[in-house]
């Protein structure tokens, strides 16, 4: 076993016996442990009791952080036309049809979120075992196969995160960085607790909500009482 550095020895030794506390004591002690060279992203990760394997338990949409992420996202639409003009007067990074899918085949993926018009899918539709598994395939269901190119693009860089529910029924995502207020990361932190809430599937059984945790990039996790990490 590789040997422990300093920082995080005296980040564990401060983090233990911290258990079930509150998210404002959470971020308070994230804040004041993360010291890595570089502003880390503070993430939080849900456990919930559904199986993602039934179509009926899956879980998976957006929230719009009221503080937004902190990270500059770039945004790739497939679009023609005025739909591809409105993508790019809305800030898309990348805009293009056929060109842009002979890109992405030839291993060049230069981009964090995509969107598409409807008409585009039989294209983009092509791109499904590149863009799937990096969670880029562009979705109704999620607002990323839109005619509104340009309210996608804005919302996608202001702070719009997307999740989905993983094999072992995880959600994770990150909701800012360790150099936000405190109060303005609790406020992101309760908006994706309550979205991830809100998307509780059908066929969720029993407790839904078992494990909300909290870290930084560079630091341990702590766990927050489930009645504290919801802003209802």
């Amino acid at each position: 076993m590789g040997k422990i550095g300093k920082r995080l020895k005296a980040a564990q030794a401060a983090f233990e016996g911290k258990e079930n506390i509150t998210v404002e004591e959470a971020v308070a002690l994230l804040k004041a442990n993360a010291s890595a060279k570089f502003d880390e992203t503070i993430e939080v990760a849900m456990n919930l009791g559904v199986d993602p394997r039934h179509a009926d338990q899956m879980v998976r949409g957006t929230v719009n952080l009221p503080n937004g992420t902190g990270k500059t996202v770039r945004v790739a639409v497939f679009a023609r036309g005025p739909k591809a003009d409105e993508a790019k007067a809305a800030g898309a990074d990348i805009v293009g049809a056929e060109d842009l899918m002979e890109t992405i085949q030839g291993g060049t993926i230069d981009f964090d979120r995509c969107i598409a018009t409807p008409d585009m899918m039989p294209i983009v539709g092509r791109l499904g075992k590149v863009l799937g598994p990096r969670n880029l395939m562009p979705n109704p269901k999620v607002g990323t196969v839109t005619m509104d190119v340009a309210e996608a693009v804005q919302a996608a860089k202001g702070g719009q995160v997307q999740f989905k529910v993983e094999k072992a029924g995880v959600i994770h995502a990150g909701v800012g960085k360790a150099s936000f207020d405190a109060d303005k990361l609790a406020e992101n932190i309760r908006a994706f607790v309550d979205a991830v809430n809100r998307a509780k599937p059908a066929g969720a059984k029993g407790t839904y909500l078992k494990k909300v945790s909290l870290s930084s990039t560079m630091g341990p996790g702590v766990s927050v009482a489930l009645d504290s990490a919801t802003g209802n």
